[in-house]
């Protein structure tokens, strides 16, 4: 496509096509998120001097469960952020990183906004289930038993609660192991 438009020469493609590399997707690798972001932090320390901090289990959470666009550059980026606009000591904490958009009030709470402050108690806690399965399971690579491992549920039960919040499994094409799913 990119030869078509004129915007990749047709020779340099061909010379750097004589052994293609296939490289997986930060989305394929997740689990490989905190390795990646220790890996900055040192670089970052040792080349630019920024401090060399850890991440909180809750940071380190939140990364893996990014939607990462940019790949590993954008990792990098957010990285090299943190630590430039971060604290200079201590842990990365979640409220560090991008994407930390709900609002709370003076006590720390969240405070609930849209359509989830209008719904009954039973409804409202089905959307935070359904919701907080999903991000655990995109966070593991659609990975059941190691997302029920991390949650606390045996991996069937996994699949019972799924079915009743009405994720179906359609295979890997939504990113969810399928009752067959021997991971």
């Amino acid at each position: 496509h990119e030869i078509q438009g004129g915007r990749f020469r047709q020779e340099l493609y061909d010379r750097l096509n004589v052994v293609p590399i296939p490289v997986p997707s930060l989305e394929e690798r997740r689990e490989d998120v905190p390795e990646l972001t220790r890996h900055f932090v040192a670089m970052f320390h040792r080349t630019q001097g920024l401090p060399n901090r850890d991440l909180t289990p809750e940071a380190e959470a939140m990364l893996q469960t990014m939607q990462w666009p940019g790949n590993i550059r954008q990792l990098r980026n957010v990285i090299e952020r943190v630590l430039i606009l971060g604290d200079t000591s201590g842990q990365i904490e979640a409220h560090e990183l991008p994407g930390q958009d709900s609002p709370v009030d003076a006590t720390g709470r969240m405070i609930l906004g849209g359509a989830m402050a209008t719904l009954p108690l039973r409804e409202a806690g089905e959307v935070f289930e359904r919701e907080y399965l999903l991000t655990q399971i995109n966070r593991f690579g659609g990975n059941i038993s190691r997302t029920a491992g991390f949650v606390g549920m045996e991996r069937s039960a996994l699949h019972r609660k799924l079915k009743s919040l009405g994720v179906v499994s359609s295979g890997k094409n939504n990113g969810i192991g399928s009752e067959d799913d021997m991971d």
